[in-house]
Formats: C-alpha cells, sequence, structure tokens
C-alpha cells in the first residue's frame, strides 16, 4: 500500500517537497493559497486542499489521515503548527525554524509516540547531521559552519534575493546569535563580526553571525561552534542601517490612524525587491569545517557545497538544497531507517549509523553534493 504524506506549505521550498515525494508517495499539499495550489496540481500528480493553517483543528484533521507530514509553513506559525502535528499523533519533518526550543514538544511527542525531526533544511539541518555524525565518531573540539544562497547577478541596492518569506530572512538579522567558545555559551548581535571570506567558485562573501546552532548548544558539548550567514560583500551594512532605524521593530506604530507594525511594512516593501524574476539563476554554497580527535590524531572534515537553479525542473538552489534535505530524512521515517519517540533535531539523526550516508546518497542522486576531504 502506497503511504502518504501531507505538506503543509506550498512556497517555494514546499514546492520541491512535493515535486520530490510525489512521484513515490500519495502526496497532499495544504496551503491558504489557492493560487499556489492551482499552479502545483498543474505541474505534479498531487492532491491540493485550501486550508487555513493558523487553525490547530485543520492541522490535526489533515494531519491525522496521513502516514507523515513535512512542516514548511513560515517561521511564525512554525511552532504552533508542528505542536498540532504531534497532538494529532503522525510523524512529522519540520523545516519552519521558529525561535522557540523545539523541546518544550519533547513530552508531547513522546506521549503520542510521535518521531519529529525538525529544524531539518540545509542549515540548520545538513550542517547539524554532519557534525551529529562527527561528535559520534570522535571527539569534535570545533565546529564552523557558513552557509548562503544568493543570486548570480549582483542587482543594486541588496545584491540580494530571498529564497524564503522576508520575515524569515528579517529573522535572522535581527535574533541574537548563540555560540560557543571555550566551552561557554555567548551571545552576539545579529550581522556582528563581519568577515571577508574568500569562497570556491564564487569569490570574495561577507561572512556574520547569525542563530544557526540552535539545538546543537543542547545536544553537544563541543567547546568551539559557530554558525555564519554568507551574503556578498555590502548587504550587511545595509540591514544594519534599516534594523538600527527601526525597520525591523515590532511594536505597532499608530500612522494616519492605521497601526502598522515597521517589519510589517518592511517585509512588504522587500519583497518585490526580493524575490528572483524569470530567468534570474541563484546558487547555494555552505562549507562546514570539523576539528577534533580521531583514532588518535588531530584532523579537520571539511565538506563544501555548491548547488545551483535546475533549469529542467525550475527549482530553484535554496528550494532544492533544503526540500531534498527534508524529504530525505521523511524517507529515513518512512522506511524506518530512523524511528525515535520525542524531538529528534537532525544531528540525533545524523548520529545513527547509517542515516547521514544515505541521506548524502539520496542527495546526490538529485544532484546536490556535498564534497567531503579529510586532513590530518
Amino acid at each position: 500500500m502506497t503511504q502518504s504524506v501531507t505538506v503543509f506549505g506550498a512556497g517555494l521550498v514546499g514546492r520541491a517537497i512535493v515535486a520530490d515525494l510525489c512521484p513515490e508517495f500519495s502526496t497532499r499539499v495544504a496551503d491558504v493559497d489557492e493560487t499556489r495550489l492551482t499552479a502545483l496540481a498543474q505541474q505534479y500528480a498531487v492532491e491540493t486542499q485550501q486550508a487555513d493553517l493558523a487553525k490547530s483543528d485543520t492541522i490535526a484533521a489533515l494531519s491525522a489521515d496521513s502516514d507523515l507530514v513535512v512542516c514548511a509553513v513560515p517561521g511564525f506559525m512554525g511552532f504552533a503548527t508542528l505542536k498540532a502535528i504531534i497532538e494529532s499523533g503522525t510523524d512529522v519533518v519540520d523545516i519552519s525554524f521558529f525561535d522557540r526550543d523545539p523541546f518544550e514538544l519533547d513530552g508531547l511527542a513522546k506521549e503520542n509516540g510521535v518521531t519529529a525531526i525538525t529544524d531539518c533544511g540545509v542549515a540548520p539541518g545538513m550542517s547539524n547531521l554532519i557534525v551529529g555524525y562527527h561528535n559520534a565518531t570522535m571527539k569534535v573540539e570545533s565546529f564552523d559552519c557558513m552557509v548562503g544562497g544568493l543570486p548570480f547577478d549582483r542587482v543594486w541596492p541588496y545584491e540580494y534575493k530571498a529564497p524564503f518569506s522576508p520575515s524569515d530572512v528579517i529573522e535572522e538579522y535581527v535574533r541574537p546569535a548563540r555560540l560557543r567558545e571555550n566551552g561557554e555559551v555567548v551571545i552576539r548581535p545579529a550581522l556582528s563580526e563581519a568577515e571577508l571570506i574568500e569562497i570556491e567558485p564564487v569569490g570574495t562573501l561577507e561572512a556574520f553571525n547569525t542563530d544557526g546552532l540552535r539545538t546543537l548548544l543542547d545536544t553537544t558539548s563541543i567547546p568551539n561552534m559557530r554558525e555564519r550567514t554568507l551574503r556578498y560583500p555590502g548587504h550587511i551594512e545595509l540591514m544594519r542601517v534599516l534594523r538600527e532605524s527601526g525597520f525591523f521593530d515590532t511594536t505597532a506604530l499608530q500612522i494616519g490612524g492605521a497601526s502598522i507594525r515597521p517589519r510589517d511594512l518592511t517585509a512588504a516593501l522587500l519583497f518585490p525587491l526580493w524575490k528572483a524574476g524569470p530567468g534570474e539563476e541563484e546558487f547555494t554554497v555552505m562549507v562546514i569545517e570539523i576539528t577534533g580527535l580521531e583514532n588518535g590524531e588531530t584532523v579537520t572534515h571539511r565538506y563544501h557545497l555548491f548547488d545551483k537553479d535546475d533549469p529542467a525542473t525550475g527549482l530553484s538552489s535554496m528550494a532544492r538544497t533544503t526540500g531534498f534535505t527534508a524529504t530525505a530524512a521523511a524517507r529515513l521515517v518512512l522506511d524506518g531507517s530512523f524511528r525515535q519517540a520525542g524531538i529528534s533535531p537532525p544531528e540525533s539523526v545524523g548520529a545513527v549509523s547509517g542515516c547521514l550516508q544515505k541521506m548524502l546518497a539520496m542527495l546526490s542522486e538529485r544532484g546536490v553534493t556535498y564534497q567531503h576531504s579529510r586532513r590530518a
């Protein structure tokens, strides 16, 4: 009997998830936007359901008759959506990147016998899987991850296109970044400690602190860890100006008799500027370095990802690298390779023998290839 999967969210990443799952599974996608759903139904063999995913009873009903849910809603909806899925008793892979601690739902997931893999995108996601694997097989002393999705054409003024909703991108620019240095958790402002880095095959990019370590701070004791986002040089300064001027604030202002949150207005203004137009190609680049003791010697494992849009499918690089990570994890749950009641961040999946290798193989089959090297 064909297994059934429901995808919550029909955005750029949701589309990639649907495209990858529907040839193999009975796939349904739910979204409030009927236009998005119609476009998906015209291209893929997928059932569509127009639904308000802000309603927990709607989420529960859609989840209950599925073998697994992939949650690809915006971050501000993520925690409540995940909670409702878990309450339905359905296994779930989540990529919503919400700002709450997912372990708040651990007891609920265990009580309902639900396997819930959270933060299962590219970073956090594959970055956590990779360090989780090495943390189980060697004594890791440091973990450094740099990642970014960017357009090939650098168009003034932002030289950037948003692969996710603008509100989620803005969150990266305001949420304080948590790092670990010499065994101690430290907090740095987002966009801080900018550094010019040479990244092959792109050239010079700007790296800055973001809060991408997430659950790694709770699940590992690696003494030195940091995650940085990559942009073209100059983008950070523009974002800092907007942030410090109040454009990213969430406290409503009374303007001309209307109550307006500056961040909502900013997102609405930036969306058309950050939306990739027809023919505008993008790429995703990620570099991970893991250093520590392995078999008695100090070694560094390096993973390098460079991925481009797929013109054959029309899927953007960030949608592919994020969405296909989620679908690879979904397959691990559906085929029984990973079964663990409770909240499982990606590093927990990576620590299980064979899971990282299976996911890397599935990604490679879809053209998303992580180049791995080891140096002593």
